[in-house]
């Protein structure tokens, strides 16, 4: 006998085709009238659970799910929603426990624990979300959005060759579309890999339809690559798109930023303004703050400057004490490495034989972050006998496979053997060729400020290297740093206040001197001031020291950085201009925040004759 018209399973059913049009709202009445004649009606639940699911209207999802798991609660997708909705008010604990309800009941597939490491992406839990991830791809291989979030977890701990491996071989993955394929691309760029990411771009850029938030993210990468005209084209594009209404939040952020390239530091304040003013989690707020805080720099608002910035660095230690708590209670990091030291002893016994000539080494460049490093590796990488590859960890991984061998690094590596050093060498190069091929004749330029700290590896692996150690005045770099938002969560809480950037200056230095005086290694010290005013005898003279023949390129390191495009460094939209002077002495605008790091930094002020104090650098200023 065919069902009434009216009867409770004939308007689910009639729910049912509304849904699947996508028509949500005759959906959801039908849904409401069958309840009102059937309170309770299973169907009619679980069909107004997933158009509230695709509506995003998660609180009275919730409720309704609630109500379904009680009727029904041994239905593994009735749980599985429940964990998505709970999400989704940003209830992480209760998503976890629905989660684990599916698990108990035996159904943990690969699309549950997609939505589990969703859910502890979102709590900033990023290891648990890398383990979960893992395990999904291994379930679905071919699942393109699993290794999204799966290499998304991998560079949120800051392990981007896993987030690359993670996204390899990405166009022959499943799902693809083009939102995707723009989120694939902006991460293989900020996981430094940038080559990479060109075919996802490109393929992103050929939609001539786009969706707003795709146009939004598509900006901000290619901003990021610094080609900001491409950038501006398309973001007037978007302002005349009536679709772009809907973003908001995302358009007002990309819009700032390309005011402040744009040098429109006033437009740049109000915009990033109104997004903080959508932004009422404090631990998200230091991105667009740190943001802030240097647009009301570039326009001398000093004071708002150093008080946005403050409130930037206590957003980050909120956000780090999340998502690295336990790195975020051992306070202000004390650089551990720095109370260890090479035993001149044990240097003595170094046995050098077959090492690798200076021709053959990598050119070093250290120095303590926001002295000038990333300036002086493009001018290198101008040459055509030198290549860059951006900062990357290898010399830390070279440490790693030193301790592998059995040494007790750093004070007893004369015991390394030819071989294993050999060995180690060969495994240095291997991860550089991840990122660099180097042509005959060309020589590798290894630029990583926190490098400093690694002398007595250069030193035991590539005795005869070069090595280029820049300098900069002292409140100047300290000052800078607490300006930059890091991502490294150890330094980031170094940056937190004036005072412990300075001791972490100190501590670095001290351990560079107290190690070259030991390791007696083929260093130039460049200073920055020197290098920016007196740029040609400078850049000649460290020609000279790497033995290089003279190219004028060198000279024009401005433009090989626009050439090049992604630079991966907070400096990436300083180092595309001519060489200038303009960033000297900046910290003399701060010099009431100083009283309590000159004294810190006196030895420095001192050895590299910068005076003591502000008196000593108003006179050099003045110069």
């Amino acid at each position: 006998m065919p069902q009434e018209s009216g009867s409770p399973e004939a308007l689910v059913s009639a729910a049912v085709s509304h849904l699947t049009a996508g028509q949500f709202t005759p959906a959801e009445a039908k849904c409401r009238q069958a309840l009102a004649l059937a309170g309770g009606h299973a169907g009619a639940l679980t069909v107004m659970s997933v158009l509230l699911l695709k509506e995003q209207r998660f609180g009275e999802a919730v409720d309704v799910l609630t109500e379904l798991t009680a009727l029904e609660p041994e239905e593994p997708a009735h749980w599985l929603n429940l964990g998505n909705a709970r999400r989704g008010v940003r209830d992480f604990d209760g998503s976890l426990r629905a989660f684990a309800r599916v698990a108990e009941l035996g159904e943990l597939s690969a699309d549950s624990l997609y939505n589990i490491g969703l859910t502890h992406l979102e709590r900033l839990d990023f290891e648990s979300a890398r383990a979960v991830l893992s395990r999904a791809r291994s379930l679905a291989p071919a699942d393109a959005e699993i290794r999204y979030r799966l290499a998304l977890a991998c560079h949120e701990v800051q392990d981007n060759a896993a987030a690359a491996e993670a996204l390899e071989g990405w166009q022959g993955l499943e799902g693809l579309g083009t939102e995707l394929v723009a989120n694939i691309a902006e991460l293989l760029v900020k996981a430094g890999y940038p080559a990479r990411a060109e075919s996802a771009l490109a393929d992103a850029l050929a939609d001539p339809t786009p969706d707003p938030q795709v146009s939004v993210m598509l900006v901000h990468v290619l901003e990021r690559l610094n080609r900001v005209a491409e950038a501006r084209a398309r973001l007037d594009r978007l302002l005349d798109d009536p679709r772009s209404s809907v973003l908001d939040v995302d358009l007002l952020a990309v819009r700032a930023r390309l005011a402040a390239r744009a040098g429109d530091h006033d437009a740049a304040c109000r915009l990033y303004a109104q997004v903080l003013g959508t932004i009422s989690d404090h631990h998200l707020r230091h991105p667009q703050l740190f943001l802030l805080g240097q647009a009301q720099d570039a326009l001398g608002r000093h004071a708002e400057a150093f008080a946005t910035l403050t409130e930037a660095h206590d957003s980050q230690a909120a956000y780090l004490a999340r998502a690295v708590p336990v790195l975020t209670l051992r306070g202000t990091p004390t650089m551990q490495i720095t109370r260890y030291g090479s035993d001149p002893a044990d240097v003595a016994d170094f046995d050098d034989s077959g090492a690798p000539s200076a021709a053959e080494s990598p050119v070093f460049v250290v120095g303590f972050p926001r002295s000038g490093t990333t300036l002086l590796e493009l001018t290198l990488d101008a040459h055509p006998a030198l290549r860059s590859m951006d900062e990357q960890p290898y010399l830390q991984n070279a440490l790693e496979d030193i301790i592998a061998e059995g040494a007790s690094y750093p004070e007893r590596m004369a015991a390394l053997r030819p071989e294993q050093l050999q060995r180690i060498r060969e495994n240095y190069w291997a991860r550089a060729r991840e990122r660099v091929r180097l042509a005959p004749g060309e020589r590798l330029v290894d630029k990583n400020p926190f490098d400093v700290l690694r002398l007595a590896v250069i030193r035991r692996l590539f005795p005869h290297a070069r090595i280029l150690l820049t300098v900069r005045h002292p409140c100047d770099v300290v000052l800078s740093c607490f300006m930059q938002h890091f991502r490294a969560a150890d330094f980031a809480l170094l940056c937190r206040t004036l005072p412990g950037l300075a001791a972490g200056l100190r501590r670095t230095f001290d351990f560079w001197y107290r190690e070259a005086a030991i390791l007696n290694p083929a260093v130039r010290e460049v200073r920055y001031e020197s290098l920016v005013t007196e740029f040609e005898p400078q850049v000649r003279s460290i020609a000279g020291f790497l033995e290089l023949p003279w190219d004028d390129r060198m000279l024009r390191p401005g433009e090989h950085a626009r050439a090049k495009g992604f630079i991966s460094t907070p400096s990436y939209t300083q180092v595309i201009e001519p060489v200038s002077s303009r960033s000297m002495y900046r910290w003399l605008a701060y010099e009431q925040h100083f009283g309590a790091v000159l004294p810190i930094l006196e030895p420095y002020l001192q050895r590299w004759s910068y005076g003591p104090g502000a008196a000593g650098g108003a006179a050099e200023k003045s110069r």
